[in-house]
């Protein structure tokens, strides 16, 4: 179907609202609309990600946020890092149009915003790390893609961070990811959303 939110554009009326949203002390407003994935709150797995990103010791680099949907999770990270540059990329251009939208009205200017089918849009070898929360409803082929493919655009010691629910794959993930990088380990377990952690090995 084409009006799912994975879709470049998803063919839903337009239904447009404006909210805000504190997470850690930090107020953010938010335009969002039909078409989008939760478009009326920040959701829970992204809150529990949002939360347990793991910078420490994190190398030099930019954050890539690997389907952004309207950008809570980069636009969050983004306040919250304001020395280092975050690229927001999705497939889904209304709500790459919602993300860019939602980064000038919080005034972060450590943002861009990019169209991006998983990692096509996307530079190799470049960023410090990864975050994402991944589309579950477009199947696990693309799932997989976006942990298996994430080591070839992370610099060395880079780390990708997932989020997943137990009952949504979680601990596929965990042994994809333990294949693909060497390694992995669970940040957080918090009401079935499970936080995953690896790092490329230099």
């Amino acid at each position: 179907m084409s009006d799912y939110y994975y879709t470049p554009n998803p063919e839903v009326e337009h239904a447009e609202t404006e909210w805000e949203f504190t997470l850690e002390n930090t107020t953010l407003r938010f335009h969002s609309d039909n078409g989008v994935f939760s478009k009326r709150t920040v959701d829970y797995g992204s809150r529990v990600l949002i939360q347990n990103v793991n910078f420490q010791d994190l190398p030099a680099g930019a954050v890539l946020d690997l389907g952004c949907g309207y950008g809570p999770i980069g636009l969050f990270l983004a306040e919250a890092h304001p020395d280092r540059e975050f690229a927001l990329v999705d497939v889904n251009q209304r709500a790459l149009e919602l993300a860019t939208r939602n980064a000038d009205d919080n005034g972060l200017t450590n943002v861009t915003v990019a169209t991006s089918d998983v990692y096509a849009g996307v530079a190799r070898s470049q960023y410090a790390a990864i975050v994402t929360n991944p589309p579950v409803r477009a199947g696990k082929t693309v799932v997989s893609a976006m942990i298996t493919e994430a080591a070839a655009h992370l610099v060395p010691a880079g780390r990708l961070s997932v989020v997943l629910q137990k009952k949504q794959g979680a601990p596929s993930a965990e042994r994809l990811m333990q294949q693909t990088f060497g390694n992995v380990r669970v940040v957080k377990r918090d009401k079935g959303y499970y936080v995953l952690e690896s790092t490329k090995q230099s």
